[in-house]
């Protein structure tokens, strides 16, 4: 019997006023959020109120909001894939208290983001479940995820980033091309926009 098993899932009010115990320095890097996530799991039936979904497009559900970082709930209906995109040089971590994912990670060979190109080579892929979180490398931060379909189950991964954003670099790596776009909520602490 692994250790993951043996660790108590926690509400997301304890998750939450265990993140906001953290100091500045502990989102510099990421091995610090990483261990928490990692020993704080969170029961799936305390995120209900914060969980939006809709057949076309992933849904971004904020739960908090600090100057520090933001947390938000991210739902995956069956199939569904993010653009392959940065976080604005902010740290990102990500845990899926329900379901499992994947992460594709890329490498950016070139960019010339004022002309909207680039030119990226994959790297690696990491599954992420409700035993594996994972954070992502700042040095190589351009990845998407997916839910894909033979998963065959809907999936909701709550991601923490260092500081609250709202524009990212989105890529085509097929078509070698990349440009800034605007990051909304669907939902904010529970209400929908």
């Amino acid at each position: 019997m692994g250790t993951e098993t043996l660790l108590k899932q926690v509400p997301i009010e304890d998750f939450v006023a265990g993140l906001r115990k953290f100091s500045e320095a502990a989102f510099s890097g990421t091995e610090q959020i990483l261990r928490f996530l990692e020993q704080t799991p969170v029961a799936p039936d305390t995120l209900e109120r914060f969980l939006t979904w809709d057949r076309q497009h992933y849904t971004r559900n904020l739960i908090d909001k600090t100057p520090l970082y933001e947390l938000m709930a991210i739902c995956w209906d069956i199939g569904q894939i993010s653009s392959v995109h940065n976080h604005r040089d902010q740290n990102c971590w990500m845990a899926v208290p329900i379901g499992r994912l994947l992460v594709e990670n890329y490498r950016v060979l070139a960019q010339e983001l004022d002309k909207g190109s680039c030119q990226l080579a994959a790297a690696d892929t990491v599954e992420m479940n409700a035993t594996h979180p994972c954070a992502v490398d700042p040095k190589e931060p351009v990845h998407r995820v997916l839910n894909p379909r033979e998963f065959n189950q809907r999936a909701v991964s709550l991601h923490v980033y260092s500081r609250p954003f709202d524009s990212c670099v989105v890529y085509s790596p097929e078509q070698g091309t990349c440009g800034e776009i605007t990051l909304r909520y669907n939902t904010e602490y529970g209400k929908k926009n």
